[in-house]
């Protein structure tokens, strides 16, 4: 039973792993290592898909819209009550800028932080200091 357990959680990772992008591969290995400290070899596959999709949920964005962000006129801090965390969304009545030359980002300031988020989804992608 043991060695059906482990075969497939091999398998799975493997798996995981090779239909995964770069950044997710670093997000599964992530999961993996740390679901098999905590739940042996059905904690690493868990782990890895779990990690898999963190990993891919906080792809930094590109180095062109950061400068963007960042040379725009300070706007007015919206405030909210909920901490601003990346790979988390921010409230829907947050309003978004859109960045011009990159229009799956938007940006905002929240709590006195310039923040890079998803416009689809309000999900922080980058905090900015």
């Amino acid at each position: 039973m043991n060695k059906l357990i482990l075969i497939s959680t091999a398998i799975g990772l493997v798996a995981t792993g090779a239909a995964a992008q770069e950044s997710t591969v670093n997000g599964a290995v992530g999961g993996a290592v740390t679901g098999a400290i905590v739940g042996g070899p059905v904690g690493a596959a868990v782990g890895g898909i779990v990690g898999a999709a963190a990993g891919t949920a906080i792809d930094p964005p590109p180095e062109r819209v950061v400068t963007y962000v960042r040379e725009q006129p300070v706007q007015q801090s919206v405030v909210v009550r909920e901490r601003v965390v990346v790979g988390q969304p921010i409230p829907q009545q947050v309003v978004l800028t859109p960045v011009p030359e990159a229009p799956t980002y938007a940006y905002a300031i929240v709590n006195e932080q310039r923040v890079i988020v998803d416009p689809q989804t309000h999900t922080v992608v980058q905090i900015i200091d």
